[in-house]
């Protein structure tokens, strides 16, 4: 039977380099060395998406890992000057998006553009004013930048560009062109992947019997509200609120293409232990998720690529 493999990489910040190290190990159990270049689909949101166009620029899980353990505390410092005049954050971003331009441009090169990849990509960000001049069309909308051909491609964005669209996230970052981070609907984007394979558009004509999808978390911290019945306010519900519908999200993407794929369908998403949670800006952290990374349990991961992926 034909096989379209499609890898799909939550968003996380920092965290992404827990999903790059274990592409690094699975690449290095016996017959899986080249199971990346099988890939067929790249999709990604923020951390994900940048993760999904290096690797379809052709750069290796090592080189990646590579950047988040020389660059991750760069992209995530905050000037003197940036704190004073956001106020800490209270009226502006915490992060100046030049940071992670610094990083992205060589990464992908200047002049590099969707159309140029060496594979398909499906990269989520959302559109805070979609236009037409008319105000009464105009609206934000989710925007899932990709390289398929058709009407809609977008193989003539930049790689570097789209790669800042998708990691703006609110606070963070600000908007980039009018785009933030792709999170704030799919943080998993898995559901979207498999969604566009059966645009009736793309010429390659993918059935949905050949799909197999691989999907990788960006590290899950155990979570819960003690209360019952909170009775809370926007003071209360802001912070946990946003936890609440990442989460979410990447869950409910989890369950559809479970039941959609069955055993075509494979989900990483290493848990942290009780107690720890690891904010997405957080470059401190970034030796213990390697250690967690190297130490998670790829048997069942390997397995299944040796008999569902190949």
């Amino acid at each position: 039977m034909a096989r379209y493999r499609i890898l799909s990489i939550d968003g996380g910040g920092i965290r992404g380099i827990i999903p790059v190290i274990l592409l690094e190990r699975l690449a290095r159990e016996h017959g899986l060395e080249r199971f990346l270049e099988g890939v067929d689909l790249l999709a990604g949101t923020s951390t994900g998406g940048l993760i999904a166009l290096a690797l379809a620029a052709g750069r290796t899980p090592s080189q990646i890992r590579s950047l988040y353990e020389t660059q991750g505390s760069a992209i995530f410092d905050r000037s003197a000057w940036r704190a004073i005049t956001s106020l800490g954050s209270l009226i502006g971003a915490k992060y100046d998006s030049g940071n992670l331009a610094r990083v992205a441009e060589p990464l992908f090169g200047a002049a590099t553009r969707l159309g140029d990849l060496g594979k398909r990509v499906l990269i989520a960000s959302f559109d805070l004013d979609s236009g037409p001049d008319d105000p009464r069309g105009r609206t934000w909308k989710p925007k899932l930048f990709h390289n398929f051909p058709g009407p809609d491609t977008d193989a003539h964005e930049l790689a570097w560009k789209v790669g800042l669209y998708t990691s703006a996230a609110p606070t963070y970052f600000p908007p980039v062109d009018g785009f933030v981070d792709g999170g704030v609907f799919a943080a998993n984007p898995a559901m979207c992947a498999l969604a566009q394979t059966q645009d009736p558009r793309i010429p390659e004509g993918i059935r949905l019997e050949d799909v197999v999808l691989l999907s990788m978390g960006t590290g899950t911290s155990l979570q819960f509200i003690e209360e019952k019945q909170p009775d809370w306010g926007d003071a209360q519900w802001i912070e946990p609120l946003l936890a609440i519908m990442l989460d979410g999200v990447s869950g409910i993407a989890d369950y559809q293409c479970r039941r959609i794929l069955g055993g075509r369908y494979f989900r990483m998403a290493p848990v942290f232990p009780t107690g720890t949670a690891v904010a997405m800006d957080d470059a401190d952290m970034v030796p213990y998720m390697a250690e967690l990374a190297a130490a998670v349990d790829i048997g069942e991961a390997a397995h299944w690529l040796r008999t569902a992926w190949l």
